[in-house]
């Protein structure tokens, strides 16, 4: 019998190549700098940074039968992730983001997850039968197509399970339109991705915050870059948490990284503020590079 899970990841697992330069980056420039191929999508990123904090996630997606979809199963599992419950298609090739990053932040990606998109519902079949009647943490991804995430939404599979909701990129923000109407789950954005869904421009990650839970979301927690992090919940006060200033060595998976650090402290019994600060350092420690394997 395959072991069950802490916690499911339902979204993006695939290459991340990350191009990295220590110095300011422009349209058309040409520098010196570190490229890396490393396991990434919203999904697995939050499902490796819960097994470095004790916890057995499972992603529920899409990985090719070619040899880099192996390597990327293998490894995933070799981070503690589990991948029993993939979908492996040998016409669906693995999926791939790239992204170039300076040394005052990113500058440019392209995530290419049209195999996710092409798997569709077929993701969800676990659910049916290793998974029924899943009653845990559920993260859902927005690199997952509107149709898909729009079942998830009114999905009777996932009802009674605790959904946390990322939108992968401001791109995609308004993909999360049906998960907010149905006034379920906590959705973590960053302050564009808050406006964009909110309609309009906001001031702070506070203001954010409350104008996505006036749209109906019954929780959302906004991050601002080195600005104050904030959490609003309906009937509830707004939280706020201040990350401390860092040097910053990377910046991609930095909100995966606050995503699992906010549901491990949870898990573990941590109250809404105590949450949200050990969320924003461990972000903050992720910028900075100093929570690498």
């Amino acid at each position: 019998m395959t072991e069950q899970p802490d916690i499911i990841c339902i979204g993006a697992m695939l290459w991340d190549v990350i191009g990295r330069a220590p110095r300011a980056m422009k349209a058309g420039h040409d520098v010196p700098g570190r490229i890396a191929h490393i396991p990434g999508g919203v999904a697995l990123n939050v499902a490796i940074a819960l097994a470095r904090r004790g916890m057995r996630p499972a992603v529920l997606s899409a990985v090719g039968l070619e040899p880099e979809g192996d390597a990327l199963v293998a490894e995933s599992a070799r981070l503690g992730v589990m991948t029993a419950h993939l979908i492996r298609d040998p016409d669906l090739p693995t999926d791939c983001y790239m992204a170039v990053e300076d040394n005052s932040g990113l500058v440019a990606a392209i995530a290419d997850a049209h195999s996710l998109e092409a798997a569709g519902e077929r993701i969800l079949a676990p659910l049916d039968n290793a998974l029924a009647g899943w009653q845990g943490v559920a993260v859902v991804d927005g690199n997952l197509t509107e149709r898909l995430l729009a079942r998830i939404a009114g999905d009777p599979r996932l009802a009674h399970a605790d959904l946390r909701i990322v939108p992968a990129s401001p791109g995609k923000a308004k993909r999360l339109d049906p998960l907010i109407a149905a006034g379920r789950g906590c959705f973590y954005l960053n302050r564009l991705e808050a406006e964009i869904i909110a309609g309009r421009a906001c001031a702070d990650a506070v203001t954010a915050a409350e104008a996505v839970t006036a749209k109906g979301a019954r929780r959302v927690i906004v991050t601002d870059g080195g600005e104050r992090v904030a959490d609003a919940m309906s009937g509830q006060p707004t939280l706020t948490a201040t990350p401390p200033a860092v040097r910053i060595a990377r910046i991609t998976g930095a909100g995966d990284c606050f995503l699992a650090a906010h549901l491990v402290a949870e898990q573990q019994g941590a109250d809404r503020d105590g949450a949200l600060q050990a969320a924003t350092q461990a972000a903050a420690a992720h910028v900075a590079g100093k929570d690498l394997p």
